[in-house]
């Protein structure tokens, strides 16, 4: 082997070890600044939630609704992070059932209230009920839509809450640990679920398409509809007026994600960071329509579009400038098939 073929293999080996030491770095960053800290909020507040159901298990409680929101909030800034444990026996669904596109949750909420189904007596019997009646959308039907008020005694009502409380607890607790005991170690060391640091940048990447395709033709596009025939109704916790809290708290996870897998590229984090400020404004603006319910008034909808298109430009910025520098592309996202 020649001098200069010494040194050109050499420096491959260099830039192949440091590009290695990259990979770790960027996956280590975002599991121990954004995923494991979220799910550990999620369990947290989760619990607090179960904590507050058992000595405050009315519906119209400001205590209950306090700690409902404070869950929610938690599980909707992890989302988008649709793999691993969440996906594990429909944890995901069962923690949030949504979207509902042919109304089971209604359905089968009245179903088991009118008929006092036994299943919520226990944590295992409950874990065998419908999806459609678990988590933190059947909650809201409960404490918001009067329409389910006085369907049920209230001591069968107070076991409901508690049920879905509990359940909710021992869900999210159960993906906290999976994540700590198991599957953040393979993400770091890939080399039996994930054979290479490029898969685990996938996986990461899917996410945060995923979280911003769920944005876009979730949170925004299934109320705005289209222009001839605008869905208010289809707006995500609508009930409880938290469809645009909602959207701002997604965003803030999204732009957590985003900024980590850009880390170290200043131009980037300078065009999302940009672009997010944009979107806040718009929030800023929306604050008097909480449930997307002006969504058939020009004025109103053309601010939702504009919400709307800025996160397209924040997938934009994904696609074109986060994707090639991990070297992956969008393809499918945890979505597709649902």
């Amino acid at each position: 082997m020649s001098h200069l073929t010494r040194l050109a293999a050499s420096a491959c080996t260099c830039l192949a070890l440091a590009g290695f030491a990259r990979a770790d770095a960027l996956t280590d960053a975002v599991l121990d600044g954004h995923i494991l800290p979220t799910y550990t909020r999620l369990a947290a507040s989760t619990a607090h939630l179960q904590e507050v159901a058992v000595s405050d298990c009315d519906p119209q409680s400001e205590g209950l609704r306090a700690a409902w929101g404070e869950a929610f909030d938690a599980w909707v800034a992890a989302s988008h992070l649709r793999f691993g444990p969440s996906e594990a026996d429909n944890r995901a669904f069962a923690i949030a059932f949504w979207p509902d596109s042919r109304s089971r949750t209604p359905k089968a909420l009245r179903s088991m209230l009118v008929n006092a189904d036994p299943s919520v007596s226990t944590a295992e019997t409950f874990a065998t009920a419908s999806i459609a009646v678990r988590g933190f959308y059947t909650l809201e039907y409960l404490m918001y839509d009067p329409d389910y008020q006085g369907l049920a005694t209230p001591d069968y009502t107070c076991a409901f809450v508690q049920a879905i409380a509990r359940d909710l607890a021992l869900n999210t607790q159960n993906i906290l640990t999976e994540w700590q005991a198991d599957y953040a170690a393979q993400m770091r060391d890939p080399n039996s679920r994930y054979h290479s640091d490029s898969e685990v940048h996938q996986e990461l990447f899917k996410a945060l398409t995923t979280g911003l395709e769920i944005l876009t033709d979730m949170r925004l596009g299934r109320p705005l509809g289209s222009f001839d025939a605008p869905r208010p109704a289809l707006a995500e916790a609508r009930r409880s007026g938290r469809s645009l809290h909602n959207v701002a708290v997604q965003l803030g996870a999204i732009r957590e994600l985003a900024l980590l897998l850009a880390q170290g590229d200043e131009a980037i984090t300078q065009d999302l960071n940009a672009t997010f400020a944009t979107a806040e404004k718009h929030i800023a603006n929306l604050a008097d329509d909480p449930s997307f319910a002006g969504v058939a008034d020009p004025q109103k909808r053309f601010a939702i579009e504009a919400l709307q298109q800025d996160v397209r430009d924040v997938k934009a910025i994904v696609g074109d400038k986060i994707g090639p520098r991990l070297g992956v592309e969008a393809g499918f996202n945890a979505l597709d098939g649902d």
